[in-house]
């Protein structure tokens, strides 16, 4: 003999799961708007750790690649934090860690070191890089205190690339992007997916040019894009220009 449950008990039970569903899909959403920048971050790293494989393998070609993509999602990951209210102290830790392990340990992985003089100048690198981070961490707000580190990579990563690893080169840029990250320069923050729409489509035409171009053209356009912001930063990148 079955036992039918009255249409009012259905009625709750599917409603219950409606709720329970839509309580679950609210708790996602919520999961996905505060972690959607460590996400970006995270995947920084995975640049990062990516480009020092190769660095490793004697692919520097797609070493600076990496880097380059890094770049670009360094200066996503706080645009998106900041428009979804999602700023947090273990975002900052990650973003420095990306930021240390990518524009650091990645970076000076392409000076490729063959003696003592050299592996010392790579540390005086990755140091530059570190003391860097800890003068943003304490720094004016809206301000950056000595060229930012990823300015600095990206600088090194085209140079590698059009220059094909003239090491003689590199070395005497990254003496250049030594200097202007310790010097506690102010450097606005240029928020380029939050300011106005040419700086916007600066940022898309990097993205396009690093996947649709030959990767030395792409150098060009990033040599062009670092240098502009690296010696003209008030009067060109300042967030009210």
């Amino acid at each position: 003999m079955f036992i039918l449950n009255p249409p009012s008990s259905i009625f709750q039970y599917a409603k219950k799961l409606f709720l329970s569903e839509q309580a679950g899909r609210v708790q996602f959403q919520e999961f996905a708007r505060k972690n959607a920048a460590n996400a970006l971050s995270l995947t920084n790293l995975v640049m990062g750790l990516s480009s020092i494989l190769c660095s490793l393998n004697g692919h520097h070609y797609y070493a600076c690649w990496f880097l380059l993509f890094g770049f670009l999602l360094d200066l996503a990951d706080g645009a998106v934090a900041r428009q979804l209210n999602a700023c947090s102290a273990l975002g900052a830790k990650l973003d420095d860690f990306a930021d240390f392990t990518t524009f650091g340990i990645a970076t000076s992985l392409l000076l490729q070191a063959q003696g003592i003089l050299d592996s010392v100048f790579v540390i005086c690198f990755v140091m530059a890089v570190f003391v860097r981070l800890c003068f943003f961490s304490s720094g004016i707000p809206f301000v950056y205190r000595g060229l930012p580190c990823p300015y600095a990579s990206a600088i090194l990563a085209s140079t590698s690339l059009l220059t094909g690893g003239n090491r003689f080169l590199l070395y005497i840029v990254a003496v250049v992007m030594i200097l202007f990250m310790t010097d506690q320069g102010n450097y606005p923050h240029d928020k380029v997916l939050e300011s106005q729409l040419w700086k916007k489509v600066v940022f898309i035409g990097g993205l396009m040019v690093l996947f649709c171009c030959p990767l030395r053209l792409a150098c060009t356009y990033y040599l062009i894009w670092c240098f502009s912001y690296t010696f003209f930063p008030s009067s060109l990148w300042g967030y009210e220009c």
